[in-house]
């Protein structure tokens, strides 16, 4: 149930919505963008284990993974950035609405002047839901926040790794989700800024299809050995989510749609 202070941080236009995760909830405006699944499978993805663990979250546009994973794992302490202020702000007030500021809180900052804002080691985690597309690739008259997170042009691939490799710690780890076709791209800027490709899955939409997104997580200065674990189905023959992702989602929500 939300209460009037609640409704008093959404603006007219936006709605708020139950993560369904320790009753978290998020401020987004559906006519500009909206989280999807290759959010919340990417914090499933990432597992923090100590609650002194600093978290980046690169391109965090709404907030949706810092959000997340402070709901999942009560502990952690996280910085989303992204180049547009709008949602800088919006995903702020998301987080004032779940009274976590000070364990979670955004920045409106440009990735490419990393140097500026953060030092060298200082996270022990960096997730990252980036573009998926090369430039101006398939580029469509779009909401420029719809253009921005799925277009290449406020940052590249490239760009992200770089700043992940100076700001995170020695063995600290880089969680991204990704497309297939962009997996070589990948791998090898991983490489060359010495961030090892560790374990990675493939997500289908269904047994027979091929995967359409990849979850990668590397290690800064990591030996040279990658596990690839099972594939993960999101919908099964039936066409139904599966018993997986169901669990990836939440109790709460296998049982409102069971």
């Amino acid at each position: 149930m939300m209460n009037s202070k609640d409704l008093t941080l959404a603006n007219s236009n936006e709605r708020i919505d139950d993560l369904e995760r320790n009753g978290y909830k998020i401020i987004q405006n559906p006519e500009v963008f909206c989280f999807g699944i290759d959010a919340i499978l990417l914090a499933h993805f990432a597992k923090v284990i100590k609650a002194s663990q600093k978290i980046l979250d690169i391109g965090t546009g709404t907030g949706i993974i810092p959000l997340l994973m402070h709901a999942a794992y009560q502990k952690g302490d996280y910085t989303g950035i992204d180049i547009q202020p709008d949602m800088v702000e919006m995903a702020t007030r998301s987080s004032k609405l779940n009274h976590i500021e000070e364990s979670v809180r955004f920045l409106n900052i440009d990735i490419k002047n990393y140097k500026e804002h953060f030092m060298q080691g200082e996270f022990d985690i960096i997730t990252t839901n980036p573009p998926y597309m090369k430039g101006h690739a398939g580029l469509k008259n779009e909401h420029p926040s719809i253009m921005v997170a799925r277009h290449e042009i406020a940052c590249t691939l490239e760009d992200i790794i770089i700043a992940a490799s100076y700001m995170l710690k020695d063995r600290g780890k880089l969680c991204m989700i990704h497309r297939p076709h962009r997996l070589v791209d990948i791998i090898s800027l991983m490489r060359q800024y010495k961030i090892e490709p560790k374990r990675m899955r493939f997500v289908h939409p269904k047994p027979d299809k091929s995967p359409t997104m990849v979850l990668i997580e590397a290690v800064k200065n990591g030996g040279p050995e990658l596990k690839v674990e099972p594939p993960l189905m999101v919908y099964n023959d039936q066409g139904v989510y599966t018993d997986e992702i169901y669990e990836i989602y939440g109790k709460e929500k296998r049982e409102n749609n069971g």
